[in-house]
């Protein structure tokens, strides 16, 4: 019986302080968790807003230059090429080891990196609105929560309701990413959860190892309470 009781006394104490500890991670964890349920996944990609699917055909008959060519000026052992258009323009996209270089499909002539203006007119044609809000390019060297794609990349922010943010790599004028207000929201949220408040994306932290383990403990002895604590009905000794 004093063991029972001290089995008892002890579940009690742990199931306290930990609900304590951990019952405020666990509301945030179940808040989290709902709020981003509810924001519809198309609006936090802001495939609402930029088209990033559709893909321009090269112009049939269009001459092209010899891959051989291409595969020369590239300057470093090729590992792709692939021919697209790219601001109204037909260009074949090189990829080596040291990076990806754009090169003209007609001539072969070396491209310089994607500019301020054309990356604004590349995210401004992406745009699904009749009505295309006023847009601020700025350039992006270091990785942020915001964005971790390719770099250097061109951040092309619009004056929409949404604040809208278009991401696109310099080297191969392709859009990387979009950020919109409901993303940002959604981020937060997902930082929270995660427990990766600076960098919102490692979801193996010792934090949130910590309080899992520690939501499990208080699980345990919540039911150990609970079966300590179930109401038996005894049989009464007839004598």
């Amino acid at each position: 019986m004093k063991h029972r009781t001290r089995i008892h006394v002890n579940a009690s104490r742990l199931h306290k302080w930990l609900a304590l500890v951990i019952g405020a991670q666990l509301l945030i964890w179940f808040t989290s968790g709902v709020i981003m349920s509810f924001l519809p996944i198309d609006k936090v990609r802001g495939e609402h807003l930029v088209d990033r699917e559709t893909i321009a055909a090269i112009p049939p008959n269009t001459p092209m230059v010899a891959p051989a060519t291409l595969v020369t000026q590239a300057g470093a052992p090729v590992e792709a090429v692939a021919l697209r258009m790219l601001d109204g323009r037909a260009i074949a996209e090189v990829a080596t080891g040291q990076g990806i270089r754009l090169f003209d499909a007609r001539t072969g002539a070396a491209l310089p990196p994607v500019d301020a203006v054309q990356a604004t007119r590349i995210a401004r044609t992406a745009w699904k609105g009749a009505d295309k809000p006023a847009s601020l390019p700025s350039r992006i060297t270091a990785e942020s929560p915001e964005y971790r794609g390719a770099l250097p990349a061109w951040r092309i922010a619009f004056t929409d309701a949404d604040h809208t943010s278009v991401f696109i790599a310099a080297e191969s004028g392709k859009i990387t990413a979009v950020r919109t207000g409901t993303w940002r929201l959604y981020d937060f949220f997902w930082s929270l959860h995660i427990m990766d408040w600076k960098n919102h994306e490692n979801f193996n932290t010792w934090w949130l190892l910590a309080f899992a383990i520690g939501g499990l403990i208080l699980g345990l002895a919540g039911t150990i309470l609970l079966f300590m604590r179930w109401p038996v009905r005894r049989r009464r000794s007839v004598r």
